[in-house]
């Protein structure tokens, strides 16, 4: 049983999209539509020499242009804040008179130990503060 050289290029773009599922490394996303390449100059009856030129030439390109693209706009996202840091710049609600020595805060629904940022402000039950900073498990606000 002779098998055409289009199938063994499909057989080739397969690999190529296993290590892509595994490894999550779009390259070989790319090799994998190179080869795909390959198999159509293939069933269209060119030779092996102008096949692997195609697979070579569409992989190339794919990673030469792809590649770049992506990696910009996985540069642009903003980080994701997680953790006391996503706590930071929110608004808490004073529950119990936070001054420089201590108090308490509704934070994120939850209740927290604070103090003020600056050691002279006081601020009573009721008003809403800012989280500036957490240290340790308190909110430090302004």
């Amino acid at each position: 049983m002779d098998i055409d050289a289009w199938v063994w290029w499909l057989i080739a773009a397969v690999g190529l999209g296993i290590p892509l599922v595994l490894t999550a490394m779009p390259e070989f996303g790319m090799f994998s539509v190179g080869a795909v390449a390959g198999a159509a100059t293939a069933g269209l009856g060119f030779g092996v020499v102008a096949q692997v030129v195609v697979f070579v030439a569409v992989s190339v390109a794919l990673v030469a242009v792809v590649r770049p693209i992506a990696a910009r706009h996985r540069d642009d996202r903003p980080p994701h804040a997680s953790g006391v840091d996503a706590l930071k710049g929110r608004q808490a609600t004073v529950l119990e008179r936070v001054d420089g020595a201590g108090g308490r805060v509704k934070l994120a629904g939850e209740v927290w130990s604070a103090r003020s940022y600056a050691p002279d402000q006081v601020f009573e039950v009721g008003e809403q503060v800012d989280v500036v900073d957490i240290d340790g498990a308190t909110a430090l606000v302004m």
